[in-house]
């Protein structure tokens, strides 16, 4: 069975919904321009009952050595998501920098693009894949579009991977079908509005996941 995670939370009630569902990573959103951001001190007041039951993710994009700093002393989270344009050897750094597993996020919009995976497999903890944003994009992801999942279809990684980019309650089995993934995660596809999530939409979407 494929696992979950919800990223962007920011209410006590959407954590909770995510752990009755049994999300198995809770993402918390640290980029600036994102309808999701949360500060690292508001994350920390987020998180107590998580502890022990869901992985906590920070969803950073390019970070400096300020934010990690920041987010280890006040959050400590379980894994640091790499959303922007880091290198290989910056996500070793961050690695070592934060004593912590990476997610490193890969835009993909067509086969060629999970190439790039090769060079991350030895440095981080999971992979991502999200759909590319456009060019004029104010923003990496949680932009709520798809790409082909069935590129993912019989592709083998070094790492355990997360299939990410316009997924929702009535769409994840589908993808699940298509890719194979072993995990999914999602964001916009389960709010109201941006950066508002939906308690019952992330119900909907981790019964989905479990039943597919």
């Amino acid at each position: 069975m494929a696992g979950a995670k919800i990223c962007g939370l920011s209410t006590p009630e959407t954590v909770q919904a995510a752990l009755d569902g049994g999300a198995v990573f809770l993402g918390f959103n640290f980029f600036p321009p994102s309808p999701r951001f949360v500060t690292p001190e508001a994350a920390a007041r987020l998180v107590p009952p998580a502890r022990g039951r869901a992985t906590i993710v920070a969803v950073t994009v390019d970070p400096d050595d300020d934010l990690i700093d920041r987010l280890m002393a006040g959050l400590k989270p379980d894994l640091i998501q790499l959303h922007g344009k880091e290198t290989p050897s910056r996500a070793r750094e961050i690695a070592a920098r934060a004593g912590v597993g990476v997610i490193k996020a890969l835009p993909v919009s067509e086969a060629a693009d999970l190439d790039a995976a090769r060079a991350y497999e030895a440095v981080v903890e999971h992979l991502m894949f999200d759909a590319k944003p456009p060019a004029d994009a104010a923003m990496p992801g949680g932009l709520g579009s798809a790409f082909d999942w069935t590129i993912l279809s019989g592709r083998r990684f070094g790492r355990p991977y997360l299939l990410a980019g316009g997924l929702d309650p009535w769409n994840v089995a589908e993808a699940l079908r298509q890719s194979g993934a072993p995990l999914v995660d999602v964001s916009s596809g389960v709010e109201r509005g941006p950066g508002i999530k939906d308690p019952g939409l992330i119900s909907a979407f981790l019964e989905a996941v479990r039943r597919a």
